[in-house]
């Protein structure tokens, strides 16, 4: 069975321990998975459909963190993203915001990162999993 944790930022501190905690009591052999992408999705003001950049990788990390404390191993990991030059996501190292949303929105559902976005959170995910393993 696979498990995919999307909690957002916010809440995945409160609520994945305790779901990894119960599990492991239960005995269930699972696999872990993160989905950084929908829990952290928000409107803007002008009503665009977005994600920060920076809370879809703190959860990556926070998520990492939190298994590694609780013995488990984040096992798969569900990103949206294209490897088109994209303004649908803020954030990155390209430092997009709200006001380059309108240049390059290209999703008819969810937004998407980015090339340069896929590439930092691939070398994000790929240190974690280096330390996780």
């Amino acid at each position: 069975m696979t498990l995919i944790c999307r909690f957002g930022v916010k809440r995945i501190a409160d609520c994945l321990p305790p779901l990894i905690d119960a599990v492991t009591k239960a005995k269930h052999p699972v696999l872990w998975s993160v989905d950084p992408m929908h829990g952290n999705t928000m409107t803007t003001d002008q009503g665009i459909k977005t994600r920060d950049f920076d809370q879809i990788l703190d959860e990556v990390r926070e998520s990492f963190a939190i298994h590694a404390q609780h013995g488990t191993v984040v096992g798969g990991i569900h990103l949206e993203l294209t490897g088109n030059n994209v303004t649908e996501c803020i954030g990155g190292a390209g430092g997009l915001s709200s006001t380059d949303l309108a240049r390059a929105y290209e999703s008819n559902v969810d937004p998407r990162l980015n090339y340069e976005q896929a590439m930092e959170i691939a070398f994000l995910i790929a240190g974690q999993a280096r330390e996780a393993g």
